[in-house]
């Protein structure tokens, strides 16, 4: 292949990043467009745009895309079922792709092709199992089980997002029916709103400061101020990783994975999140799972659904797959 690319898109709730793959994971192009706030059919007018832009871009023949989406995925047929953050639901999405852009498509969920990135080149290289949790406006996730992306029954397995950890915690974002997921309680959604509440109570506070000052209680924000050493801040990011811990014990206690590798935008608080998530976890997951468990940042940030996009189009290559 070394004359020949894929093309890998990792399409999120607000934007859409694609990038030219060689058969070594190399990115060699890459393309941003935002979609928030398209209807279903502008939103695939604009990956076919986006796709075609990179294609244009790429140094040799691309003979394949991936896709990662925010979506359940029926992968006997490529349906995309039901997007919490995107108008996407019980849409064809693999066969439309296809048609559009003349090409070989493969589509996953996105933080199973994350899990893909980190394990095939990134944080949980040489791991047998792993568990990812990207952590933005949602949480995504996506395991990587005796050396293979577990799925379930149907493809659409690994919602890791939407554990329950508070039966009545508030409820969930987007299209989700329940009360109380991990993605309600330690998302970057979770830390603004905690954010904000916690800057209310505390305006002596750098961040109770910022609040008065009409500045927006952001994750960004309060990740600075909490670097700055800003108590209020650092408190919030306290909370939001035990919170974090809290899903990371189960996910310990069920699937004895040997790294849990935490991306996504949040996870630029690094241990200001981390180590209450460790805390936590050690606190509440059973021995010996916790001694032999590590929790770590990811390595790819914000490009580990295109790198493992592009990862599952080569491997799809490389089998034969059309």
């Amino acid at each position: 292949m070394s004359a020949e690319c894929v093309i890998g898109v990792d399409l999120g709730g607000t934007k859409l990043l694609a990038g030219v793959l060689d058969d070594g994971l190399n990115v060699h192009n890459r393309i941003y467009r935002p979609v928030h706030g398209l209807d279903q059919r502008e939103l695939v007018d604009a990956i076919v745009a986006g796709v075609e832009e990179a294609r244009a871009a790429a140094p040799g023949e691309v003979v394949a895309v991936g896709f990662g989406i925010p979506c359940l995925i029926d992968q006997r047929n490529g349906m995309a079922l039901m997007a919490v953050n995107l108008p996407i639901k019980d849409m064809a999405f693999r066969d439309v792709m296809a048609e559009r852009l003349g090409l070989p498509v493969q589509v996953d969920n996105d933080g199973n092709l994350a899990a893909l990135a980190e394990h095939r080149a990134g944080a949980a290289q040489g791991a047998t199992d792993s568990v990812l949790l990207t952590i933005g406006t949602g949480i995504g996730g996506g395991l990587v089980l005796g050396g293979r992306p577990y799925r379930g029954a149907i493809g659409a397995g690994a919602e890791l997002g939407h554990m329950v950890i508070q039966a009545d915690g508030p409820p969930c974002q987007g299209n989700c029916p329940n009360h109380g997921c991990l993605e309600t309680l330690a998302s970057g959604t979770a830390l603004a709103r905690e954010g904000t509440r916690i800057a209310g109570e505390r305006p002596a506070s750098a961040l109770g400061r910022a609040m008065a000052e009409g500045r927006g209680i952001t994750g960004a924000l309060i990740t600075e101020l909490a670097h700055d050493g800003d108590e209020a801040a650092i408190d919030t990011l306290a909370l939001i990783g035990t919170n974090l811990g809290v899903g990371i014990a189960n996910y310990a206690n069920i699937f004895n994975p040997d790294v849990v590798v935490i991306g996504g935008g949040v996870i630029a608080a690094g241990e200001l999140l981390l180590e209450p998530a460790r805390r936590e976890m050690a606190r509440r997951a059973l021995p010996p799972t916790r001694d032999h468990l590590s929790i770590v940042a990811a390595r790819f940030g914000t490009e580990a659904g295109m790198v493992g996009a592009g990862a599952l189009a080569l491997d799809a290559v490389r089998q034969g797959v059309t």
